[in-house]
């Protein structure tokens, strides 16, 4: 089954990028035909958002962020079979990498935080080739349990390291940014098992990973953001970086809505490329009540 799997992989990974893109292109769009619950949560937080106010427009980005988003999973078979110098020759620009080489000419860690917008996958694994130590992302097992051995073995190649959604995860995490190394985390999923707080997010409550707040916390750690964004009409990618707005201090829960404002603002710069379909708004099992639930009461 195995064996079958990384065939099929492979066959998607030596796809020219625009064939890609055009069958992603096809599977968003029936996606938003189809798939009724899917289309009417990316609706509501689009409409949540207040990015596209009226009726009509608010659908046009439903439609084109479901196709950006089918891209993206079409893409993962690149990021995990091609060959990393490959992948590299699909950035067309950089833009921000002087934030980088600064962190890493004062000798710190590097914290680099991305939302799920446009290809995190293929400019993680970018961004790996072009520091010269390794890189260590943090992920949680893909619920198709048989994903996860392709998964593993396409982050964890040359310098790319992987470290589990958990206490062990976090430990490794530490060490590396100890260590003057490079890590990546994904703030905007849901945290579970009480992992949380609650925070804004585009003006309603959220509940909030804390993790990327505590490790921004770290003396010799510069905490970056980024974006691979995806160009039209299979062209490539542009990798963005972005430097922290906001001063991170001792209170966990401002800290925390520092990233939230952070990942919001890269959401608006582009929209239609962030996963807006997934159930960010969720109350996760043992988390506690939701602030605003607590006042009505």
């Amino acid at each position: 089954m195995q064996i079958l799997l990384r065939l099929i992989f492979q066959f998607f990974a030596a796809l020219p990028l625009p064939i890609l893109h055009f069958l992603g292109t096809l599977l968003g769009s029936l996606t938003f035909y189809v798939s009724t619950k899917t289309r009417a949560r990316t609706q509501e937080n689009i409409r949540i958002s207040q990015i596209s106010e009226d009726y009509q427009s608010i659908n046009s980005l439903v439609k084109s962020t479901l196709q950006e988003t089918a891209k993206s999973g079409l893409e993962l078979p690149i990021a995990w079979c091609r060959d990393s110098q490959d992948v590299v020759k699909l950035f067309r620009n950089v833009h921000g990498w002087e934030h980088v080489e600064a962190a890493i000419a004062q000798e710190q860690g590097l914290l680099f935080i991305t939302p799920h917008i446009g290809s995190y996958d293929l400019a993680g694994r970018f961004i790996s080739e072009r520091l010269p130590f390794p890189l260590t992302a943090m992920y949680r097992p893909p619920k198709l349990s048989w994903l996860e051995p392709i998964m593993q073995s396409g982050r964890e190649r040359d310098q790319g390291r992987t470290a589990p959604a958990n206490a062990q995860g976090v430990k490794i995490i530490l060490k590396a940014l100890k260590n003057k190394e490079a890590t990546i985390v994904l703030p905007d999923q849901v945290p579970t098992g009480g992992d949380g707080v609650w925070a804004k997010f585009f003006g309603q409550d959220a509940y909030s990973m804390t993790l990327a707040a505590r490790l921004a916390q770290m003396s010799d750690v510069a905490t970056l953001f980024f974006v691979g964004e995806r160009l039209p009409n299979g062209q490539g990618f542009d990798l963005h970086v972005y430097p922290l707005e906001g001063k991170i201090g001792r209170d966990k829960l401002e800290n925390v809505q520092i990233i939230n404002d952070n990942v919001e603002k890269l959401i608006r710069i582009f929209p239609q490329q962030y996963l807006f379909s997934y159930n960010r708004f969720k109350t996760p099992a043992g988390a506690e009540p939701k602030p605003s639930s607590v006042l009505k009461d």
